[in-house]
């Protein structure tokens, strides 16, 4: 029978085992198409790899039903020899990247550290939502956080808070504490030769633009979905939650025992305000008192006074124009100025 087969005489004890047992008996699959060489992985296991998010047995199941319905039944490997050939001919990051994607195969890549070059060379730019319910006039909401990251020094230069979605506005308020040396925003600042960010519409709008054009500030827009090109930005993002965030009450992402589908009803959430000045604190920790591995037991608030690059300064109320966006001609009324279903009031009206 086995010489019929074209397969080897333990094949078939393989086979007679598996039926005793009540497995799904004899799969007749047809003579080995590679006789005297092993087995290698072939485009279509590289497809059912994927498919089936890195399972090999299921992998090999899929194999056994497909040559049972051609006509004559196809070679399919015992399940061991699948196994070995795809620990063979594929690498770990390969493996990786077709059971869960590109993200999981960039672990196994091999990267280029960038230099760290000097300050204000670089900053890099993102918008990153906190895992922490805050009230916000009664109602709990998820923060977002908009952050300049000078590369060199690790420092954060600037950063603005919202309570919703962030916008265009939120990025110019960022940018201009960013830039700023005076108190409370110093002694991180001046302007950057370079701005590296990702493609969202926030940061690519016209009046953005604008005002990295005016500065005379260079903008690197990043392809799509590549994180890693912005390294230092990412890592704070990371950072902030492990540190800081994940000790906050009303942490979205705390494990909670049983099958409890609310939060507790007598939990007590930040308010906004106080969100946002602890927030604060941690900034201030993390560029005057932490020392992150790549800077060698040196703060980022050391590491950018031991540079003697000069600094590009702007004056605040230059920057504060430059920075405003014109929002067209307004009616002063007996409620003061209509701005987005709000009324503004000062001294001088």
């Amino acid at each position: 029978m086995a010489e019929a087969l074209g397969v080897k005489e333990r094949a078939v004890w393989r086979w007679l085992a598996d039926a005793e047992r009540g497995g799904a008996g004899v799969v007749v699959t047809g003579p080995r198409e590679q006789t005297g060489t092993r087995y290698t992985v072939t485009p279509e296991v590289r497809h059912l790899f994927a498919l089936w998010k890195g399972n090999v047995a299921a992998v090999h199941r899929e194999l056994v039903a497909r040559s049972a319905r051609r006509s004559p039944p196809g070679y399919v490997p015992s399940l061991p020899t699948l196994h070995r050939a795809i620990q063979r001919d594929l690498d770990p990051g390969e493996r990786a990247g077709l059971a869960a994607g590109e993200r999981a195969a960039r672990k196994h890549d091999v990267f280029l550290a960038r230099p760290r070059g000097w300050r204000n060379q670089v900053w890099e730019t993102d918008h990153v939502q906190a895992p922490v319910l805050v009230d916000v006039e009664g109602t709990a909401r998820r923060p977002w956080i908009t952050w300049f990251t000078d590369c060199a020094t690790n420092a954060i230069t600037g950063l603005a808070v919202t309570p919703g979605h962030p916008s265009r506005e939120s990025v110019l308020a960022a940018l201009r504490a960013a830039v700023l040396r005076e108190d409370p925003y110093g002694p991180f600042g001046g302007l950057p030769e370079k701005v590296r960010m990702d493609r969202g519409k926030d940061f690519l709008s016209s009046m953005v633009m604008a005002v990295f054009d005016v500065l005379d500030v260079g903008v690197e827009d990043l392809p799509a979905y590549t994180p890693h090109l912005k390294g230092t930005v990412e890592g704070v993002n990371r950072a902030v939650e492990s540190m800081f965030l994940a000790a906050l009450p009303g942490y979205a992402r705390q494990p909670r025992p049983g099958k409890r589908p609310s939060r507790p009803k007598d939990e007590v959430l930040l308010d906004f305000e106080d969100f946002t000045a602890r927030l604060l604190e941690w900034v201030q920790w993390w560029n005057t008192s932490h020392q992150p591995a790549p800077l060698a037991g040196r703060t980022p608030l050391q590491a950018w006074q031991a540079d003697p690059t000069p600094l590009r300064d702007v004056p605040a109320t230059d920057l504060w124009t430059f920075t405003l966006e014109d929002a067209g001609t307004r009616t002063l009324t007996t409620r003061g100025v209509r701005f987005r279903k709000r009324d503004y009031v000062a001294a001088w009206m």
